[in-house]
């Protein structure tokens, strides 16, 4: 077929540019780009379609594009750009945090453990070089940039996509179409839906880092019965394994995993287990021993096997791009599966390595991938596809084990085509409201870019959620499509029972209004798999054209129904401010109202199947009991789909399923339901059939039938309908009002009014947001560059951060002290820390007035009451800033200065840790340069406090330390260091 060629400029011998040639692939509306027919030919195989000879092969058709992508070659970088109508809003990038509309944002497709990141962490965990657009009209587009490099995505400019990547790679552009959705199913035709979730799956799961025992577990399984508390999947973390062996089991902890599976199956439950892709390094190990008989192993450039530590310390890597190493894994999960295992939870996959500033293997290592992949190539070429290599692994082997049940895999790493194989979760959250709020458009992100499977660690991964939180996390949590709780290692115990039992309460509400809701979800991937339709997506899906939806990030859409959950701390369900899209919504709950679970609403024109309020989705029955809630649309009429199979294998595909479509038309004040059609070789079940038709405020009407009869409900008048909504929605406050709270337990009293205990403080002026926390060490957990959305600080709450020491020993007195909060000013924080013997660590941190692009800190140690004996002296201290910085891109990154004596110094990664001390300490600032970024975090000082300067390097971050000189203070002699950092663009 002939090529269509854009006009191509050359400017330069190293210059290239112009507008892209392309060729219509795949169906009508979905075009091809490449920058020349050279680039076309000279373009690696595709990993994120699932057959990447679509992507290749040419198609008839008469439609042109109607927006064509610019590029630009220049230094062996290829930017495509695409810009599109003034207003148009962008969303997908995959597995990204921050805002639900993507403009202003950059994002780094590089795979990373980023454990605890923020709203300008730039790299996760996943990549998807995907960006999908919603024009001014309501119509929409999408477009991949079809590389597995690493690749910058660049929405800064308004309206405009910019994809940044190694030469030579096609963009694939489709539409624009109808409608969001229409884009997505257009999109899973190239890179596949969605594996087919045997139905257990959608159950709510309970995870730890670590259940320690079996007879942990099967107290936590007990414990969810005897309360019951809807649950389906208990979770075996790395602690199950003999010394964090793959494959293996802790021989007193974990002896007999066959009886324990047998006892967790006989109460309902599931067994999922954890397989890490580092392989201990061990002579003897099994299979250490046959991986390395069969050469399976990602090598260095030398040609000998990379050694990197991980959980089991020395680890080899299986090369996942080798179709012998793939069947190699899938022959060990077939075995491994013989144990009863249920499902298998894919972690640390990026791959992550321990003890490296890059968090991950060298770049220079060697993959000898398949040529349908693209053949052998360094680790830059597959790293961010290794995760989805490993997945699809074990997921075949999953089904060689056993070819009447579908597997079930759980990904931490992954890319676009991910969801072929695994479902996702968003990775390693923080206990905290921001995190909450996060969650949601974290989820629809993913859904977005092609990954339906995905939910956030309810409750937050990392710290300790309070009940509020928690109960709060698992209202909203309990309508996401992945449904899971997971807490780290060290913290409190997260089960739904674990914060009283006012939480409690709102957590069994929470799960069993979701499992009410199975049905639906169920049959909402059941399209998903075969068509490539969403599950969960934002509320603008109701209404594309309306430009004041396209924002808001606290609720979304399960099919027809409307989720509407509070995000923030101290307002409610009955404190919301609710924006309804246009149309008929009606509310409805399952008198499970409660402030703290979200608020419910089912599209007019809708019916959806509700299910009985399980413990598990085992104990359903097709004979059970259905209901169809009904929301009649302005004509009257309503809609609904039910997809009902075995909830597991592949029957389904050979027609053994019943799909059935039911319809509602209101003619002459009554109210006719009726089959309107079916799929499937499966008869319908002998069941009874709750109508309940929702009339507004809560209100209802309802008939019993048998399922494929025709039903009706006569509608009463006018004025009985208002009385009816009037009643319902007063029972409804009521409801509200009488339920009983989860405390908030967070709030005390302090000075300047009221403080919150384990909150911390916010400190947002200028170009800076900080979070403070004075209860450990006074220490910044949190550093956030406003103007370019970077987050150059975001720690633990007990280690790490911006701290400060009174000593030259590390993590000396002042880290770890409880600070006071002694001022307290917009723009303003002074903190105050006893660090004994009389003496104080005080710290002002603030946005100078008028220069609202810097943050200033000004620290001292100060003498309060040094003995008399003493001299009026204290013991000898120095004070130590110790701020440990994010390393976004650590590849990228170095650390630049001149010194006191003029030399100029450059300090890589690689040099690990460095001391700068008399004429070679920089003269009065250091920059953290990202070229990635194309940022500089300037940090300035004084030289007459500074003494010495230490740069040291560690796994994804780095301090650039100040040291005061050593000596001993008086009350007319304090130590300080006032510094303050700013923000640069570099060229």
């Amino acid at each position: 077929m002939a090529n269509y060629e854009g006009q191509t400029v050359t400017s330069g011998s190293d210059v290239r540019s112009g507008s892209m040639i392309f060729v219509p692939i795949l169906e009508d509306g979905v075009f091809r780009f490449d920058c020349s027919v050279n680039d076309r030919d000279a373009a690696y195989p595709s990993i994120s379609f699932a057959n990447s000879r679509d992507r290749d092969t040419p198609i008839s058709t008469q439609k042109l594009p109607l927006y064509i992508p610019t590029f630009e070659c220049l230094l062996e970088q290829q930017v495509i750009k695409l810009e599109l109508p003034v207003g148009s809003s962008l969303y997908g990038t995959g597995e990204a945090s921050g805002d639900l509309e993507r403009t202003g944002k950059r994002v780094f497709t590089w795979n990373t453990d980023a454990w605890g990141y923020g709203p300008g962490t730039t790299s996760l965990y996943q990549s998807h070089p995907w960006v999908l657009a919603v024009l001014p009209n309501g119509e929409a587009l999408g477009i991949l940039a079809d590389t597995t490099r690493r690749c910058e995505i660049d929405l800064r400019r308004e309206s405009t996509i910019q994809f940044v990547a190694s030469s030579s790679y096609p963009v694939i552009t489709f539409g624009p179409f109808s409608s969001p959705t229409e884009v997505l199913i257009s999109l899973s035709k190239a890179i596949g839906t969605v594996f087919m979730p045997p139905k257990w799956s959608l159950g709510y799961h309970q995870c730890r880092w670590s259940y320690l025992s079996d007879q942990r577990v099967l107290e936590v399984a007990k414990t969810f019965r005897k309360k019951c508390i809807p649950c389906d999947v208990i979770w075996m973390d790395i602690d199950y394994m003999d010394g964090f062996r793959c494959f293996t089991f802790d021989k007193e902890r974990f002896r007999d995993p066959t009886s324990l599976v047998k006892d967790l199956h006989y109460s309902g439950f599931k067994a999922i287990w954890m397989l890490d892709p580092g392989i201990k390094h061990e002579d003897g190990y099994f299979v250490y021993d046959s991986g390395s008989k069969n050469e399976v192993w990602v090598q260095k450039a030398d040609g000998t096997p990379y050694v990197g530590e991980v959980w089991p310390g020395p680890c080899v890597f299986p090369d996942y791009t080798q179709s012998k190493v793939r069947a190699w894994w899938a022959n060990l999960v077939k075995d491994f599966i013989s144990n009863g295992v249920d499902g298998i939870w894919n972690d640390m996959n990026e791959p992550a390595i321990f003890k490296v500033v890059t968090k991950t293997m060298p770049e220079s290592n060697v993959h000898r991938g398949d040529g349908e992949l693209g053949g052998c190539q360094n680790h830059s070429f597959y790293h961010n596809v290794y995760g989805l290599l490993m997945a699809r692994s074990t997921y075949e082997g999953m089904k060689l084990a056993n070819e009447n049940k579908r597997p079930f895999v759980l990904t931490r790493a992954g890319f676009l085509g991910s969801q072929r194989y695994a479902s996702t979760w968003t990775g390693d959250n923080l206990s905290t409201w921001e995190h909450l709020h996060m969650s949601i458009s974290m989820v629809l992100q993913l859904g977005l870019s092609g990954q339906p499977l995905s939910g956030p660690d309810i409750g937050g991964f990392a710290g300790n959620a309070t009940p509020k939180l928690f109960g709060r996390w698992m209202g909203v949590g309990s309508m996401f499509p992945f449904c899971r709780g997971h807490s780290e290692a060290s913290t409190a115990d997260h089960e739904p029972w674990s914060f009283g039992e006012e939480c409690e309460e709102v957590c069994r509400l929470a799960l069993k209004r979701r499992y009410r809701l199975i049905p639906l979800i169920y049959t909402l991937f059941y399209f998903a798999h075969t068509r490539g339709t969403p599950v969960a997506t934002p509320i603008f899906f109701a209404d594309p054209k309306d430009p004041s939806l396209r924002k808001l990030e606290n609720s979304f859409l399960l099919g027809p129904v409307l989720v509407y959950a509070s995000t923030l701390q101290r307002q409610g369900l009955d404190k919301m401010e609710i924006t309804l899209p246009k149309g008929i919504w009606l509310t409805f709950d399952f008198n499970d109202a409660h402030p703290d679970l979200p608020a419910l609403y089912l599209k007019g024109g809708s019916i959806i199947p509700v299910g009985l309020p399980l413990q598990h989705v085992g104990e359903a029955n097709p004979s059970d009991d259905l209901t169809l809630l009904v929301a009649l649309d302005e004509h009257g009429k309503a809609e609904g789909v039910l997809f009902e199979d075995d909830g597991d294998g592949y029957e389904f595909t050979k027609g053994n399923y019943l799909l059935t479509h039911y319809v509602a038309e209101l003619k002459s004040s009554v109210v006719t339901l009726r089959v309107h059609k079916t799929e499937g070789l499966w008869e319908r079940p002998k069941r009874r059939l709750h109508i309940q038709l929702l009339l507004g405020g809560g209100a209802m009407l309802e008939t019993w039938g048998s399922d494929g009869e025709v039903l009706q409900l006569i509608l009463p008048s006018e004025e009985e309908v208002l009385k009816l909504v009037s009643i319902s929605e007063k029972q409804y406050k009521d409801r509200l009002e009488n339920a009983t709270a989860i405390p908030d337990i967070e709030e005390v009293s302090g000075p300047k009014g009221t403080e919150l205990l384990k909150t911390p403080i916010e400190l947002k002026n200028g170009e800076w947001d900080l979070k403070v926390v004075p209860w450990i060490g006074g220490r910044i957990i949190s550093m956030t560059h406003i103007p370019s959305g970077t987050q150059w600080l975001h720690s633990r709450i007990e280690i790490n951060g911006y701290e400060e020491y009174s000593g030259t020993e590390y993590r000396s007195a002042g880290c770890s002290e409880e600070y006071s909060v002694i001022d307290r000013e917009p723009g303003l924080v002074v903190l105050e820390g006893d660090i004994g013997g009389g003496l104080v660590l005080q710290r002002h941190v603030y946005v100078p007035k008028n220069v609202a692009n810097i943050i200033q800190i000004d620290s001292s140690i100060i003498a309060r009451s040094v003995g008399a004996g003493s001299g009026g002296f204290s013991r000898l201290v120095c004070l130590r800033v110790h701020p440990t910085f994010i390393l976004l891109h650590p590849s990228e990154s170095f650390v630049s200065f001149t010194s006191m004596d003029g030399s100029v110094h450059e300090v890589f990664p690689d040099s690990g840790e460095q001391f700068f001390e008399g004429n070679l300490i920089p003269n009065g600032e250091w920059k953290l340069i990202d070229k990635c970024l194309g940022l500089a975090l300037v940090n300035r000082f004084s030289v007459t406090e500074v003494f010495k300067c230490l740069v040291r390097w560690d796994c994804g971050t780095v301090n650039l330390e100040l040291w005061s000189e050593s000596r001993p203070v008086s009350k007319q002699s304090p130590l300080r260091i006032s510094h303050q950092y700013e923000v640069l663009r570099i060229p």
